[in-house]
């Protein structure tokens, strides 16, 4: 009888130390919110900016994540390209994009905006890495998440609300707000990333 149970005994501590080894083995989904000052969260405290608010969110609802905030006051397209790898590290499983109302306000033609962003997506493609593009008020640009076939989400307000102290920039709300709208899209890819994971 003993003989029957110690093996028995053997083979579920085998599979134990097996789903141990497992877990230990996975790893947090990494995000990476790549912008312009809308991402960096100007004249807001860091926690209140939207990277750090979206992680904050996601956590709570159990998901693994960490969320890097790779914003940039000022940036544009062609900056975003030149900061891509510095920005986008090693592991990288999603990327936010969020830029060109800087090249529309340095009078940058639409056509070249629309290339330098449709170079930065099918880098991040090649890459296996999944994107969400992110249009910010008057700059829709759901021509170009179609065109790559990601997903896209608007970032639009009303007008003076939801605002920092310039007027123009989003305040902490205004952000928990635009966090809440995307978050399913955002739910998408993670559970995508999760499933390639497995």
């Amino acid at each position: 009888m003993a003989r029957r149970i110690f093996p028995r005994i053997g083979f579920f501590a085998a599979v134990a130390l097996m789903l141990a080894g497992t877990s230990a083995l996975a790893r947090p989904v990494h995000i990476v919110a790549f912008g312009d000052s809308a991402t960096k969260g100007w004249l807001v405290p860091s926690k209140d900016a939207y990277p750090a608010q979206l992680q904050a969110l996601l956590r709570k609802k159990g998901y693994d994540v960490v969320v890097d905030n790779a914003g940039l006051s000022g940036d544009t397209t062609a900056g975003a390209l030149r900061r891509f790898d510095s920005a986008i590290g090693p592991g990288t499983d999603i990327v936010l994009v969020e830029f060109g109302t800087n090249d529309l306000r340095m009078h940058v033609p639409a056509k070249r905006m629309r290339a330098n962003l449709n170079e930065i997506i099918q880098t991040l493609r090649k890459r296996r890495i999944e994107v969400l593009l992110i249009g910010l008020g008057s700059l829709h640009l759901a021509d170009v998440a179609r065109e790559n076939r990601v997903p896209y989400a608007q970032w639009t307000l009303p007008r003076g609300q939801y605002r920092a102290r310039d007027h123009q920039h989003f305040n902490a709300e205004g952000y928990a707000i635009l966090i809440a709208r995307m978050l399913p899209q955002v739910e998408a890819l993670i559970r995508q990333v999760e499933a390639v994971q497995r």
